[in-house]
């Protein structure tokens, strides 16, 4: 068995839109190399300050040097048929697979991932990076951030498992369990294995036990492997190898409740690497407030954060059609509510605050009506409860089980008692909405 050792350095962390600026490849037969080969490459952009510092190499070194598409089928051929080994495989085989398939070769190799290895077969170190690695074990390492001198160390310290290795954990990953050479390093695979195949919210953590991403899933199982079985080379996935070190989840009944979720704890935790809901807000508020003479005024403004609206619409037109109708019905004055400006108001010629305040204040109740209070009842986790989702005047009140529909739904306040508060939000009450809408049959009226 043969081992191809690779290490790269590159002017970016994912292999889309960034290049190669360094290989370093050791052939290895297990116990002594048999061939290394070392090149600068010229990736044809600019390497980015910080990882000139980091690596110490600058825009001047490389630019006499062969481009990737110059070395390609000499790094193909070092490769073919070998194990691809690496500190943190999935890194340098994304960019080296990715920068090979432009130029016409297609790499199929089967990985090892020398961090992976070294916490099964040598467990219990204080660290498990090439740095700290090669000062335990006393493997000379020099030129760090350097891709000879970082696929030399690796090299013997791939030795050194494979001599230690008394229990075949390598022929079990590259036989039985391959596919966990595709998780980030830092995750156990017993945190995949413990993940149902059911409905729910998981959580990727960082080394400090941060969420950094949250996800929603009909099968969680499925969906976690997918974030790292694919062969994306986008900057998401290389992000989730290197930061994740926990999955965590939560189980729910239905995949309703697994959205309602995931929009409830991003709001409430915001990972930095969810950003589908960072921005989502209506963007218009139906607003009410006192003016200096005492007249309660209605008005469509931008929506913002800590506000409390009557309503919310996405569109300004949206939010003006809905004032008009609440002016054309109650009455209302087209410039008390900020409909029209710089006219002479006679509403207020003949009526007092505490009389038009009442006109307001009743085209307020009406709104408020018109918003529905319903539950959707769905199956539970366990066979002896069902799921139940409230909405109150419109807005999300919350979820959970029940396990006796006959006393828990006679009315709306036995029914809270049973259900977990949620914040309600727009994208939340959308989604509640539409199920409402194509499964009628599912919901309960109050």
């Amino acid at each position: 068995m043969l081992y191809a050792i690779v290490d790269i350095e590159t002017t970016g962390s994912y292999a889309a839109g960034n290049g190669i600026t360094e290989i370093g490849i050791v052939i290895h037969d297990g116990i002594k190399v048999l061939n290394f080969y070392e090149t600068l490459v010229n990736p044809n952009l600019p390497i980015p300050f910080f990882i000139q510092r980091l690596t110490g190499i600058n825009n001047e070194m490389v630019a006499n040097a062969p481009s990737f598409c110059e070395i390609a089928g000499h790094v193909f051929e070092l490769l073919q048929d070998k194990i691809f080994v690496a500190h943190n495989v999935n890194f340098d085989y994304s960019f080296v697979k990715a920068h090979l398939a432009v130029h016409g070769y297609e790499l199929e190799s089967k990985k090892l991932c020398t961090v992976r290895l070294a916490r099964k077969v040598l467990p219990g170190l204080a660290g498990y990076s090439l740095g700290k690695l090669t000062t335990i074990l006393g493997i000379n390492h020099t030129q760090h951030h350097r891709a000879g001198g970082d696929a030399l160390a690796t090299a013997d310290l791939l030795a050194i498992i494979i001599a230690r290795d008394t229990e075949g954990v390598i022929n079990g990953m590259l036989k039985g369990r391959n596919s966990e050479q595709y998780l980030p390093p830092h995750l156990p695979i017993e945190e995949l294995d413990r993940l149902p195949p059911t409905p729910g919210v998981y959580y990727f953590l960082n080394a400090a036990g941060k969420t950094i991403y949250i996800g929603k899933a009909k099968n969680i199982r499925k969906r976690v492997k997918s974030h790292f079985s694919n062969n994306k080379i986008g900057k998401q996935k290389q992000d989730f190898l290197r930061e994740t070190f926990r999955i965590s989840y939560k189980e729910c009944a239905t995949e309703l409740m697994a959205n309602i979720l995931e929009s409830a704890e991003i709001r409430r935790l915001w990972p930095i690497h969810n950003r589908s809901q960072k921005g989502f807000l209506p963007q218009f508020a139906l607003l009410t407030y006192e003016d200096r003479q005492g007249y309660l005024r209605i008005a469509i403004e931008k929506n913002k954060n800590g506000l409390k609206p009557i309503y919310t619409f996405n569109t300004l037109t949206e939010g003006q059609q809905r004032l008009r109708e609440l002016i054309d019905k109650f009455g209302l004055c087209i410039k008390l509510c900020n409909v029209v400006a710089n006219i002479e108001c006679t509403c207020t010629s003949h009526l007092l605050p505490t009389e038009y305040n009442s006109k307001v204040n009743d085209a307020i109740n009406w709104i408020k009506k018109q918003l529905p209070t319903f539950a959707i009842i769905d199956k539970g986790i366990e066979d002896n409860e069902n799921s139940c989702i409230l909405v109150m005047d419109g807005n999300l009140y919350g979820m959970g089980f029940i396990n006796d529909k006959k006393v828990q739904l006679q009315s709306v306040e036995i029914l809270r008692q049973n259900l977990e508060p949620l914040k309600d939000n727009d994208y939340i009450r959308n989604l509640v909405y539409r199920y409402a809408n194509e499964y009628p049959e599912k919901c309960i009226l109050f």
